[in-house]
């Protein structure tokens, strides 16, 4: 039975929302490939609304994990910038709970959004069990 999807990253809040749902898991073709976890983007917010197809392999959850670190540190990140995924930058806004999430398509639909959500303290722990639900469900083979 197939598992369900998990939103690995969920922003929302004040009618927007940023979400990457990871949907499965796709194995590497022969013996020595690396698995991938198909996934997508979702926005949505009264003004935009879509979707963007992505595939994350081990490197980018490991990645992911520094970025929250970072991020939960105080800092501004960017998550996947230089790769030919889809990159995802996420800007704390001084003096309050909010940040913008901006993902750049720079390959595809050479489309960019950037959306302004809540980023409460809360959504730390959250986020860190998202990462430890998706290695759990879906354990990827590296190369």
């Amino acid at each position: 039975m197939a598992e369900e999807p998990i939103d690995l990253i969920r922003l929302e809040g004040g009618g927007n929302s940023v979400i990457l749902r990871i949907t499965g898991k796709e194995a590497g073709q022969g013996s020595d490939e690396t698995d991938v976890l198909a996934g997508e983007f979702r926005v949505d917010t009264r003004f935009v609304r879509g979707g963007l197809r992505t595939w994350l392999f081990p490197e980018d959850l490991r990645q992911w994990q520094q970025a929250l670190d970072k991020l939960d540190a105080g800092q501004d990140i960017a998550w996947r910038e230089g790769t030919r995924a889809p990159w995802l930058f996420i800007e704390r806004v001084e003096d309050d709970d909010r940040c913008r999430v901006t993902i750049r398509d720079h390959s595809m639909s050479l489309t960019t959004v950037t959306v302004t959500v809540p980023l409460t303290d809360a959504w730390f722990d959250e986020a860190y069990d998202r990462l430890d639900l998706i290695w759990k469900t879906w354990p990827l083979k590296e190369d």
